[in-house]
């Protein structure tokens, strides 16, 4: 023990620690006085807000957005006001004076925007000439009320629409159409043929020209007073734009409104005429291609817009008109007569998707072109064939595309040929699909009649019983159609695994459907199955990175499977050799992941089947179904793929589960199978990276020795605890040797409660001595060794149960004692306990607020 000072020397120390802490404290405080003085900010002196710089209020609408709002506001009064007059007030005047107030008006309105042009006032000029072709339509309409009432009226319109489209396109050239004309030399230009720099290059605008012009100045006022001159040169008196030196000043409405007038004449005059629905639909693609031609080859943006809408609208609806017809042709005479007009419509989108300079809409012009063009063929190639060739022949047609794709066309003509084509492929294989599912899930369907006899052909083995599509018969001509193309016809690098892959794909489903189409036997359609699973795991053989075929032979070894369950031969023989077929697969590279589970998976099902032919019980079926997981066992250690060992491991284990289900009726028996599922998995852990499964191991013998315990009636619960107790003590007593670091509670608590709490349970209920007796005893040895040992886990847990055993004899005296109290006594008790905590809890609140204040004061 250490020395101990005396009172006066340890008073010494004592002060001589208190007067340093002192010294240091000041020092500290008076550094904390200088931080906290040059931390502080410099006083800032307040000054008065500056006054708010005057903004001037901007309008909120522009000069040339009034001027137009105003225009188009007067042109449609007066517009409305000229229909009144022809409606209302016609009959009001004569023969003479009806023509002079409308002629004089429609020559006023038409010849005043030529002078507004000549001063500049465009958008004035618009508005009138707005207005003035208005009056012509009323013009026309009041001739043909007045002077040609009789007429018809279908018959006149369509005249009238051509005669006006004329007449607005000849007022919009004569109005000066927008064309740009010989730029005049300027002084700019030297003797040497060199021009000195501009306006326009040196960022500063031209100096105007007529009334109004001013000198070039980079001030956007000024720029905005400029513009508002009157004159003919920069300045065009609207606020818009300043026109170009060159260019005439033109009117932008005529030309589209004539544009739109054309659109009406030719679909008019044939229903004026009555002719049928094929001369309808022709007038409604001839318009169409006068509308493309306008939009390819017009300068002036206006008139392209308004014609491609009206090539896209009538060309769209004759494209569906034309259809319509090819569909309901009841002959050959009538597809044709539809297919000349599909091709009239292909022709022109082809032509536009040519002379279109944007790539992406001259592909999808050239796609819809394509797609037109197999319709029109297709179309005479159905009336003409029988009805299962109507896809085929589509298909065919689609195919002579990609020849058409291959010539000199530009690039995205090509691609737009080449993209109808593989619409036209995708949609067929669309077609062939439902055959492909109804064959695949039939063979599934089978699982519920088990050797229920050998059916007629294999398509009474998939169909069982249900409708088969009446037009199937093609749908592997189809499909192998569309994989020869895929193979032939896609050649980039890029495209081409994808291609092949689809290309197997497809070849696959020819051969899958092939046998129920052609309703070949039983046993052939089964062996047609049974070769194309060794021909796909070949070619997985030799293209091992590509999983398609590997998963190709999987599903066609599955519906193989299926099929062969409605005879026991067929079932024994497709089961063994699926087994042995994978089973020789697995040993290929990169097979083994798909092929090894495939091999042990229907090795299983060789032995349920191989069971219950020779009349054998589920409980000793799982017998033989146990040699599977042991080879998965045996392959598992020896194959040195990850993949494959999972795998093969997963697929044994589903194997003993499967075993252990078929047994479960059996108590007995379960108990057996369940004791080698152990010993399996016990021979797994022994191998270094599986040690883990040594915990399912004894899982698994654990749970033998239970329900061969209940098989045998036992019913104490110290037979079932105790075998587990044992072996985890010694486990845990082996660990603390190897590891002393390791702790009793991880070491024996596991073992000790596993029985000990039982235990006690089973004590409560228990009205006899013995089992009390006997559980107090052991629980005092575990605690006596506890305490020998100084070991926490074996004191606590043999304590408390020694304790709570001890109150399961006194519980009669308790309740005695409980019964002879008052009924007040246990609300007491706890009020009384309850404000013990609650004083215990204020103590400990104001300690705690104690230290907080004399560590306040600290600072």
């Amino acid at each position: 023990m250490s020395q101990i000072p005396s009172p006066a020397e340890e008073l010494r120390l004592l002060d001589t620690e208190l007067r340093q802490l002192d010294a240091r404290r000041a020092v500290l405080l008076t550094r904390r006085a200088w931080l906290v003085h040059a931390l502080q900010p410099p006083p800032v002196r307040t000054a008065l807000p500056a006054p708010p710089a005057f903004q001037a209020r901007r309008p909120e609408a522009t000069a040339p957005g009034v001027q137009d709002a105003l225009l188009l506001l007067g042109g449609i009064l007066l517009t409305i006001a000229a229909v009144a007059f022809t409606l209302v007030g016609w009959g009001h005047l004569g023969i003479a004076g009806r023509s002079l107030v409308l002629g004089a008006v429609t020559l006023a309105a038409l010849g005043a925007p030529v002078l507004l042009l000549r001063r500049g006032l465009r958008s004035t000029a618009e508005a009138l000439a707005g207005l003035g072709l208005a009056l012509t339509v009323l013009d026309a309409y009041a001739l043909y009320a007045v002077a040609l009432p009789r007429t018809d009226g279908v018959a006149y319109s369509a005249l009238a629409s051509a005669v006006l489209a004329a007449v607005w396109a000849a007022y919009g050239l004569a109005t000066g159409a927008p064309r740009r004309t010989a730029e005049p030399r300027t002084a700019a230009t030297t003797a040497a043929g060199t021009q000195e720099p501009s306006a326009a290059s040196t960022g500063q605008r031209p100096a105007t020209s007529g009334t109004g012009a001013r000198e070039a100045t980079p001030s956007p006022d000024l720029d905005r007073s400029i513009s508002a001159g009157t004159g003919t040169g920069a300045g065009t008196g609207n606020g818009r734009k300043a026109a170009t030196p060159g260019v005439r000043p033109s009117l932008r409405l005529p030309l589209p409104a004539a544009v739109v007038a054309a659109q009406l004449p030719l679909l008019l005059w044939a229903v004026a005429a009555a002719a049928g629905a094929h001369a309808i639909t022709a007038a409604l693609l001839v318009t169409a291609a006068f509308d493309a031609v306008l939009a390819l080859r017009m300068p002036l943006k206006s008139v392209r817009v308004v014609a491609a809408a009206g090539a896209y609208g009538l060309g769209g609806w004759g494209v569906l008109a034309a259809g319509w017809l090819s569909w309901t042709a009841a002959g050959p005479s009538a597809a044709a007569r539809a297919a000349a007009l599909l091709l009239l419509a292909a022709s022109i989108a082809l032509t536009a998707a040519w002379g279109t300079p944007k790539p992406g809409l001259a592909t999808g012009t050239a796609t819809a072109g394509g797609l037109i063009t197999v319709v029109a063929f297709g179309g005479v190639l159905r009336t003409s064939l029988p009805g299962a060739w109507t896809v085929p022949g589509h298909l065919a047609c689609g195919i002579a595309l990609l020849a058409v794709a291959g010539t000199g066309l530009p690039a995205p003509v090509r691609r737009g040929i080449a993209l109808a084509a593989g619409c036209v492929g995708a949609l067929c294989v669309a077609w062939a699909l439902p055959v492909v599912v109804i064959t695949l899930l039939g063979a599934v369907g089978r699982a519920g009649s088990v050797w229920s006899g050998v059916p007629a052909s294999a398509r009474d083995a998939v169909a069982g019983g249900l409708p088969w599509p009446s037009d199937a018969v093609t749908a592997p001509l189809v499909l192998a159609l569309v994989a020869a193309v895929l193979v032939v016809a896609v050649r980039p690098a890029a495209w081409r695994p994808q291609a092949l892959a689809c290309a197997l794909t497809l070849t696959w489903a020819t051969v899958f459907v092939l046998p129920a189409t052609l309703e070949l036997p039983y046993a052939a359609g089964l062996s047609v199955h049974g070769l194309t699973v060794v021909a796909l795991l070949g070619y997985a053989r030799r293209t091992h990175p590509s999983v398609t075929a590997p998963v190709l032979a999987l599903l066609t070894s599955l519906s193989l499977a299926f099929l062969a369950l409605a005879s026991e031969a067929a079932t024994l023989t497709v089961f063994g050799a699926l087994a042995v077929l994978f089973a020789a697969a697995a040993r290929q590279p990169g097979l083994g992941p798909v092929a090894a589970p495939a091999s042990l998976g229907y090795a299983t099902a060789l032995a349920c089947a191989a069971g219950a032919s020779l009349g054998w019980q589920p409980q000793y079926t799982a017998l033989l179904v146990l040699l599977v997981p042991v080879i998965a066992a045996l392959l598992a250690a020896r194959v040195e793929d990850g993949p494959t060992t999972v795998s093969i491991e997963v697929t044994g284990a589903l194997a003993g589960l499967l075993a252990i289900a078929l047994t479960v009726t059996e108590p007995a028996m379960l108990a057996t199978v369940l004791a080698l599922c152990g010993v399996i998995a016990a021979g797994t852990a022994v191998r270094e990276d599986r040690r883990p499964v040594g915990h399912a191991a004894a899982a698994l013998f654990v749970l033998a020795a239970w329900v061969r315990l209940a098989a045998w009636g036992v019913g104490s619960p110290e037979a079932y605890t105790l075998p587990v107790t044992v072996p985890a003590l010694l486990v845990g007593a082996f660990r603390r040797r190897k590891d002393p670091a390791v702790s009793s509670w991880t070491a024996y608590a596991p073992g000790l409660s596993v029985t000990l709490v039982p235990s006690l349970f089973a004590a409560w209920g228990d009205a006899l001595w013995p089992r009390p007796l006997l559980l107090g005893a052991a629980a005092l040895a575990v605690t006596l060794l506890g305490a020998r040992h100084r070991l926490q886990a074996p004191l606590v847990l043999g304590g408390t149960v020694l304790v709570l055993d001890a109150l399961h004899e006194l519980a009669p005296y308790i309740v005695q004692v409980v019964d002879a109290l008052p009924r007040w006594t246990p609300p007491a008790l706890a009020g009384l306990l309850l404000l013990a905590l609650g004083a215990t809890y204020e103590q400990r609140i104001r300690d705690a607020r104690r230290v907080r204040e004399v560590l306040g004061r600290m600072d």
